[in-house]
């Protein structure tokens, strides 16, 4: 095999290493099942970009070494395609992941959530959307993970709650909005202010019963997109490290074929002049 066709042989094997975090990451969104995870978006597309990747990095291997020009080519034209769409997908994530709708609760280590701050798209892919958000509902109170708070023993007093850090669906579901003015006597048991709470309208939604707790509160929702938020934010991490590789290797892999197609065709010239 000729010196560019082992350059490009090893290249593409790169190529493959690039594509393995990007599959991994695809994996790891669709076999998670906490209730952060029942707002499903972009999870099986991530994980059959990511096999499609490690598939076409396969045969781009295997063109380079048995230096089939062929399937070299269809490999080149396969992966620019793929790149592209996964560049459009995290872009797309930034753009939707990039607002916040957190904000600080007075004398608290947790935050508050609403959905005013997060971006347009996503509210009504998540909140504006009454069928989609009663499956979202039923997910996160089947998902245990107020139940689980309620059972944490660590919380002997109040202000051992109040310095906690809890997770968007914890303090978005599992208790009222601090702004309610509700005291604390567990958890997810609370009782009511003296004066009607009208400072939100999720005061009024409140509710001590274990299946109703705050599920049907705006804040809920917004706790819902802030575990989605920081669940993407997480993921892009390697996804943007691997596609930053992966383009780099790409493009030394697109010079070494061409390479190796000059190397072929000088080859051929002078056999044929001798």
């Amino acid at each position: 095999m000729a010196v560019s066709n082992n350059i490009t042989a090893c290249i593409n094997f790169l190529v493959l290493l690039c594509t393995i975090p990007i599959a991994a990451t695809g994996l790891w969104l669709a076999s998670r099942h906490g209730g952060e995870d029942c707002a499903r978006l972009a999870r099986w597309p991530i994980a059959v970009l990511g096999a499609l990747l490690l598939l076409v990095a396969l045969a781009g291997f295997a063109g380079a070494y048995w230096n089939r020009r062929g399937l070299l080519a269809c490999y080149l034209f396969a992966m620019a395609a793929l790149i592209t769409l996964l560049l459009a997908l995290l872009v797309f994530a930034f753009a939707v992941a990039h607002d916040s709708g957190a904000y600080p609760a007075p004398g608290r280590a947790y935050q508050d959530y609403r959905l005013q701050g997060y971006s347009s798209w996503l509210r009504g892919y998540v909140a504006d959307d009454p069928r989609r958000w009663e499956g979202v509902r039923a997910c996160v109170a089947a998902s245990g993970t107020c139940r689980k708070l309620a059972m944490d023993r660590s919380f002997i007093v109040p202000e051992q709650f109040y310095m906690s850090h809890l997770s968007p669906i914890e303090s978005g579901c599992c208790k009222p909005p601090t702004v309610c003015g509700y005291a604390y006597a567990n958890p997810t048991a609370w009782t009511g202010p003296a004066a009607s709470p009208a400072a939100d309208a999720d005061c009024a939604a409140w509710s001590n019963d274990p299946g109703q707790l705050c599920y049907a509160c705006a804040s809920c929702k917004a706790g819902v997109l802030g575990g989605l938020r920081e669940q993407w934010r997480r993921a892009t991490v390697p996804l943007l490290v691997a596609t930053v590789a992966l383009i780099f290797v790409y493009v030394v892999g697109c010079s070494a074929f061409r390479n190796a197609q000059t190397e072929d065709l000088f080859r051929r010239y002078k056999w044929g002049n001798y």
